[in-house]
């Protein structure tokens, strides 16, 4: 006998669209991220699903029950937060652009007080800064054990998703159920590098689409 897991990243909210870190912060479903929750729910309209979790987040919730829509026989609804997506602490709220302005500006400034480099003035300085500032924001969002100031690393975002999928497994195989997860781009590679056995470097490479879902057979 095969139990199913679908899983699938909520739709496009308002601060993915603006490009925000979001973290804990709860934004709304755009109006093209509620279409892509009803792609998700046109998608999985087929399937059999007898339970279905979703953290506390709007965004997790409205995708889910656009899906759900199409699921009389789905008894139970969970909210489970160790699914949540990944803390971005003091980053929270703010956009990447200003990031990457803000992180560049200010290694320039640090590399010319330790004589580094030397002063750069007008396109090469902008250049410069830019080039620093997206190699910032590059480590902050792709690098498994790096994490921004009293945030999350993908490492912590981990160590929380292996137990939420240890008692999965376990109440799927003593319930014999299917069971349909609505989660977050960051909390799904940990979940998709466990069933797909990535590396961590491959995990860390992992985009995880708006529209689309992953399904898992697991053996009873």
């Amino acid at each position: 006998m095969k139990l199913k897991i679908y899983i699938f990243r909520h739709a496009q909210t308002y601060y993915n669209r603006k490009h925000y870190f979001t973290g804990w912060k709860d934004s709304g479903l755009t109006p093209l991220g509620i279409k892509q929750a009803m792609i998700i729910a046109e998608k999985l309209k087929n399937k059999k699903i007898d339970a279905a979790y979703s953290t506390r987040l709007s965004r997790s919730k409205d995708t889910l029950k656009k899906v759900l829509k199409y699921h009389p026989e789905c008894k139970e609804i969970i909210v489970d937060d160790r699914m949540i997506e990944r803390s971005y602490g003091d980053l929270e709220g703010k956009s990447h652009k200003r990031f990457v302005e803000t992180e560049g500006e200010d290694s320039y400034k640090t590399l010319l007080h330790w004589h580094k480099i030397d002063h750069l003035h007008g396109k090469e300085r902008e250049k410069f800064v830019q080039q620093v500032g997206e190699a910032e924001l590059h480590i902050i969002r792709r690098s498994y054990g790096a994490a921004p100031p009293h945030g999350e690393s993908i490492k912590m975002v981990e160590k929380r998703v292996l137990p939420f999928i240890k008692d999965l497994l376990k109440k799927m195989k003593n319930e014999k159920i299917n069971v349909a997860i609505s989660a977050h781009g960051n909390s799904m590679r940990p979940f998709r590098r466990y069933f797909e056995h990535f590396s961590k470097e491959e995990m860390m490479k992992l985009e995880n689409p708006y529209d689309n879902y992953f399904e898992y057979a697991i053996d009873v």
